[in-house]
């Protein structure tokens, strides 16, 4: 006869880098880098709306270092990839030349719209904010009674302006990769956040994830 495991012993510890705090903490820091570097690029930059980056972008680097710390934080491996190549594309875009003068009131339009949208989700997420997935708390109110996920709406449109504004083909291939990557982040966020019964009810009010009547 072997003897049974006991119930109560304690699972192992995690080693120090994948707590959730720390791995928290690391997020931080990689996107203050990556904005960093980015606000070099705006600076040499000779297009006259490179700054439009910098609206959504620092937004960014601040609600992740002002954002609630949470023990409840997805610790996949493949989670934590997924979101950290969605938030890096729009910090690794180049801001080149503007080839279609002509589109850009409708860049500006889509850039300073998205930006908007994206910062009233913040707004209403405030130290909820968050890379990684994790349930740092359920917001019901503002845009999120709209779709599920209005912060990553807007930066859609934000990307949409972006590409008007500076096209080159390394910044389609950066943002292809950056929403392929989104999407799956989308799916991955609402596994952990199903598990919260609040969630789960509020998941079947709002029907729509990121565009009515398509996803």
């Amino acid at each position: 006869m072997t003897a049974s495991a006991n119930p109560t012993e304690a699972a192992p510890r995690l080693p120090f880098w994948r707590r959730p705090r720390v791995m928290d903490r690391i997020e931080q820091a990689a996107i203050v880098v990556l904005w960093i570097f980015l606000v070099q690029r705006v600076e040499i930059s000779g297009n006259p709306y490179a700054p439009l980056l910098l609206l959504s972008e620092t937004a960014v680097a601040l609600f992740a270092l002002i954002r609630r710390p949470t023990d409840k934080l997805s610790m996949e491996l493949g989670d934590w990839l997924l979101a950290i190549t969605a938030t890096c594309a729009g910090l690794l875009i180049i801001p080149g030349v503007t080839l279609t003068p002509a589109l850009a009131p409708l860049g500006v339009t889509l850039a300073i719209g998205g930006n908007l949208i994206q910062a009233w989700a913040k707004l209403v997420l405030r130290r909820s904010f968050g890379v990684a997935p994790a349930n740092r708390g359920i917001k019901l109110t503002g845009p999120y009674r709209l779709v599920r996920h209005p912060m990553y709406a807007g930066y859609l449109l934000v990307h949409l302006g972006v590409l008007i504004l500076m096209f080159s083909p390394i910044n389609v291939l950066i943002y292809a990769i950056g929403w392929w990557a989104q999407i799956l982040r989308i799916l991955a966020e609402e596994r952990l956040l199903s598990q919260d019964p609040a969630y789960a009810d509020y998941m079947g009010r709002v029907r729509w994830r990121l565009i009515p009547g398509l996803f």
